[in-house]
């Protein structure tokens, strides 16, 4: 019943979202910091909604790390779709997300995303992914804030919860170049919702943790040189501890 529930809102928002990007595009033409605004908090209500429908008990840790008044970078562990669902819901200004090609595919949701600053990978494109990263680059001097899961692509091993792919030392440039903090997000759980069972979404506890904010700036320049690999020990703590309780 909630797979149901939830594949009904889903088409339903998307469709309901055609002439709301009708009435948004009159608005960008004379403010577009209101219609990201918007456009922002219409998603985010459109996500809990979804969680609300799929089940989801969430427990967020930490949300006092996440500054209110400037542009971060948001690094997080990635099982699930979910994990979009979830963080973005949360998301206090402007974010934009960094997505894999075929998203921007997808009728209705990929106009709204570049509308809300998401940028789309195509990770066979070495040229591609720089420019990429240097509009991440350009969005954070702006003040938006990027999200960025640095593995890759979904974590499916279903025997280690704490495990996590290398991170790309890429994505990193973002915070290296612009000195923004770096926000690291931890989530367990999330994966239980829906793909550890396709094609069914089942209730599920699920924790956000978000860690103290790194400032690279402040780190020495050995670490600064391999900034994916320290955040990603951190994250892996912080899955590790939640893990253990």
């Amino acid at each position: 019943m909630r797979t149901i529930l939830a594949g009904i809102y889903v088409f339903f928002f998307l469709l309901l979202g055609i002439p709301v990007l009708a009435v948004d595009w009159i608005i960008r033409k004379f403010n577009p910091k209101l219609s990201g605004y918007c456009q922002l908090r219409i998603v985010q209500w459109g996500f809990r909604c979804i969680s609300f429908l799929s089940g989801v008990q969430l427990t967020v840790i930490g949300e006092e790390n996440v500054p209110k008044d400037q542009a971060v970078l948001y690094i997080g562990n990635h099982r699930s779709i979910f994990d979009i669902v979830i963080t973005y819901a949360r998301c206090p200004g402007l974010t934009g997300y960094i997505s894999k090609g075929s998203v921007d595919k997808v009728p209705v949701l990929g106009i709204i995303m570049r509308r809300l600053y998401c940028l789309f990978l195509d990770r066979e494109d070495m040229k591609q992914g720089l420019k990429v990263i240097l509009q991440a680059i350009e969005y954070i001097k702006q003040g938006i804030s990027i999200c960025v899961f640095p593995e890759g692509t979904r974590n499916k091993d279903t025997e280690h919860p704490e495990s996590l792919l290398s991170f790309k030392e890429g994505t990193f440039k973002i915070a290296q170049k612009t000195n923004c903090p770096i926000i690291p997000m931890a989530m367990t759980g999330t994966a239980d919702i829906f793909e550890n069972h396709f094609p069914w979404i089942k209730r599920t506890k699920v924790t956000l943790v978000y860690g103290t904010p790194i400032i690279p700036s402040e780190l020495d320049k050995d670490t600064q040189k391999h900034l994916g690999a320290y955040t990603q020990n951190i994250i892996q703590n912080m899955l590790l501890e939640q893990l253990e309780k």
